[in-house]
């Protein structure tokens, strides 16, 4: 229960301070400070940026759901964790796409390799990264698996979102604020999902190393 209220709290400070930095950057603007980092980061390693903004495109996370969801067939231990995950990358998804009509911010126009035309707060990439890559971090090293594994993978996995947040910067996609907001929205997102849902998708990695047919 205390989980739950302390992720019900976590969830409406992200969403007040999701609501009030993107009123703020869509009538004032981007800082400056922030304007001066956008700059320095802006078309360099482009190709690695380009692949890495891949990560979040349809054609790379529709593959991913599948191999999930075959995984859940195959690994009843893991059925509520896939579950989950696959609901929070639509909800990070299509929650990121009605916010964006929402605050309407005008695109970055010094982008590179590819014009998004897509309203710039919040990013889904940063979204999409933080809600459904991160969350795999967390819930691979709060799980049943191996020590090394549970070192080893979501380390990689955080490695991914924060090079995915950076190739929106080098390919002048985005603000850094846009990135600040995906990942509130993605915060709101997940801990109301933990405060709602009946299920326990972060397990105690010290605990029995045979895994349930249940949902956790």
């Amino acid at each position: 229960m205390a989980l739950r209220i302390g992720a019900l709290i976590n969830a409406i400070v992200a969403l007040v301070v999701f609501i009030w930095l993107g009123s703020y950057v869509t009538h004032g603007g981007e800082p400056v400070l922030f304007l001066t980092w956008e700059s320095a980061l802006l078309n360099h390693s482009t190709l690695v940026a380009w692949w890495l903004t891949w990560a979040c495109y349809v054609y790379v996370l529709v593959p991913i759901a599948v191999v999930l969801i075959v995984v859940a067939w195959r690994v009843p231990a893991w059925r509520g964790r896939i579950a989950f995950s696959l609901v929070m990358l639509f909800l990070c998804w299509q929650g990121a796409d009605i916010a964006q009509h929402l605050f309407a911010r005008p695109r970055r126009l010094d982008w590179v390799v590819r014009h998004e035309t897509a309203f710039s707060y919040p990013s889904s990439h940063a979204a999409i990264s933080f809600g459904f890559y991160g969350l795999w971090a967390a819930m691979i090293w709060r799980s049943e698996l191996s020590r090394s594994v549970r070192a080893f993978v979501p380390a990689l996995l955080v490695a991914l979102v924060l090079g995915i947040c950076w190739s929106r910067l080098a390919l002048g996609a985005h603000f850094l604020t846009d990135l600040i907001g995906g990942a509130l929205l993605a915060c709101a997102l997940l801990s109301a999902a933990v405060a709602i849902l009946p299920l326990e998708v972060f397990r105690n990695p010290e605990g029995s190393e045979t895994p349930t047919d249940d949902l956790r």
